[in-house]
């Protein structure tokens, strides 16, 4: 039998978020092989829908971590045993609760097969602000850009806010603070646009206005399209959290959760999807994706390629994302057509 064609995306969100990043992507998928079924359509090779669990890295810290799984990534075992969640519950623990009862050791069994897909597709909402703004109704993602994920953990001693004095505290919440802004000086210092760095976690312990914060944790989100250079930035990081450290006269934890590389969209899915847009008379453009998706793990199983939808002003992850059923409509019937043509060539 040949490979099948795969589509689909996630449905997991991140708290207080919209209701489009993802869904559009497994509902569509749905939705478009529903039409061509409608047609009477009968591929030659098997179109299936894969619906990703944990995309985004909001419990565990591991994005994509169903993608990561069917791709095989190595050391994902041992990385479920060591990570817990927020309220110190393991991966193990958590998946029991949900109802699934399984060793660590299954997880070895869930790679894709060689040559299990011979395409796989996604559908995004584009969570920028390009196509809106170009009146551009297609994006034809072209590349996925490299992510990487930081955890940093400062641990001073502590005290009274009124009772120490200045000279004598080590502030693990400072520390943390500086680092925040050297996370945006290393980026900036780049001068690239592809270039991005996020603190979009800080906690400080205990947490109180009058207690000198004895333990900070935050979370630290970089990417860029240039491996190298994304590469690059996160040493320099690490060497400033490690000064930092030093001169705040506090205990450093520096650890690197994920640091993935890009991935590069198939030719013969980009040509699919140009020629599908054509065919409806739909306005494309060849982008680059800056946020990751679970196509750039299933790129490396698989070829790959995406399809962006405009959403109103770029927002995203936030709850008034939104896309426009008109905008809807046009990505659904160019992923049923993209999907066409994929499906009939052997």
């Amino acid at each position: 039998m040949a490979p099948a064609i795969a589509t689909g995306s996630h449905t997991d969100a991140i708290p207080f978020s919209g209701k489009y990043d993802g869904v559009v992507g497994v509902l569509g998928a749905i939705e478009a092989i529903n039409a061509l079924n409608r047609t009477g359509f009968k591929p030659r090779r098997s179109l299936e829908v894969i619906m990703f669990t944990s995309e985004e890295p909001t419990r565990f810290g591991i994005s994509c971590l169903g993608s990561r799984l069917l791709a095989g990534l190595p050391n994902m075992k041992s990385s479920l045993e060591r990570v817990v969640d927020k309220d110190n519950i393991s991966f193990p623990d958590a998946a029991a609760i949900a109802g699934y009862e399984f060793a660590l050791e299954t997880l070895l069994e869930v790679p894709l097969k060689e040559d299990t897909y011979a395409a796989f597709v996604e559908l995004h909402i584009e969570q920028g602000p390009i196509l809106e703004e170009e009146g551009i109704a297609i994006g034809i993602v072209t590349a996925i850009a490299a992510p990487a994920s930081l955890k940093v953990d400062f641990r001073g001693d502590g005290g009274h806010a009124g009772a120490v004095l200045m000279p004598s505290r080590n502030d693990a919440g400072l520390a943390a603070a500086e680092l925040a802004l050297a996370v945006e000086k290393h980026v900036l210092e780049t001068q690239s646009a592809d270039t991005v760095g996020t603190t979009g976690v800080l906690e400080l312990y205990p947490g109180a206005v009058n207690s000198i914060p004895s333990a900070a944790h935050i979370e630290i989100d970089i990417r860029d399209i240039d491996e190298q250079r994304r590469n690059s930035v996160i040493q320099h990081i690490k060497v400033s959290a490690s000064e930092i450290a030093t001169r705040r006269h506090v205990h450093l934890d520096f650890q690197i959760v994920t640091q993935d590389p890009p991935a590069a969209s198939s030719q013969k899915i980009v040509k699919a999807i140009e020629s599908a847009s054509q065919q409806l008379g739909l306005t494309s453009k060849h982008m680059i994706s800056r946020a990751y998706h679970d196509s750039l793990f299933m790129a490396r199983v698989s070829p790959m390629g995406m399809i962006f939808i405009p959403c109103y002003r770029g927002y995203s992850h936030r709850p008034d994302e939104f896309a426009s059923r008109e905008d809807l409509s046009n990505g659904i019937k160019v992923l049923a057509l993209s999907l066409l043509a994929l499906s009939s060539d052997l």
